[in-house]
């Protein structure tokens, strides 16, 4: 009996793609270790209309992002309004910048594969290496940027954002 190499190769195609959808939950990415609440913040977090508000004033490109901007410093234990001002500093929020480096990490000359892996990278970086682990704002943001200047125009914009601690739910946003 002779074998029929065209039609096992259709059966394997559709084999195949049948198969395909039901892998791709098992490879799914999440982030392991992390409490729930650091995953994401909640739909109502007021710290992500704040920003969303905030970059949208200054015709920032990357106010769909603020979700994320909130998120991963949750993650890694930072000042939610930090990262939002080095961007906003580094690349005017995303209007120019080049190798998706809208942090102007490692002199603006580092790539990264999208703007949210850049995002990730550089949260993690300020937030958990040992460069910068142990150091408040004003001490993460010399060693990050030397020039004396370069701390009090990202100090500027955190305050511009907001306060520290998120608002409570509904309230007024302050307008700078």
């Amino acid at each position: 009996m002779l074998f029929d190499y065209g039609r096992s190769k259709t059966l394997l195609v559709a084999v195949g793609v049948v198969a395909l959808p039901l892998t791709f939950p098992l490879f799914s990415a999440k982030p392991t270790g992390q409490p729930k609440s650091a995953q994401k913040p909640a739909p109502s977090d007021p710290r992500v209309s704040r920003l969303r508000t905030f970059f949208s004033r200054l015709h920032c490109p990357v106010a769909d992002l603020s979700e994320d901007f909130v998120r991963v410093a949750d993650q890694n234990e930072l000042d939610w309004r930090l990262l939002p001002s080095i961007a906003v500093v580094e690349s005017g929020g995303g209007k120019a910048y080049k190798n998706n480096n809208i942090f102007g990490w490692n002199g603006g000359e580092q790539a990264f594969a999208s703007i949210r892996s850049g995002l990730e990278l550089v949260a993690y970086k300020l937030g958990r290496s040992p460069l910068y682990r142990r150091r408040d704002v004003p001490g993460k943001l010399h060693i990050y940027n030397e020039n004396e200047d370069y701390a009090s125009s990202v100090l500027s914009l955190m305050e511009r954002i907001g306060p520290k601690q998120a608002p409570r739910a509904g309230a007024a946003l302050v307008h700078n």
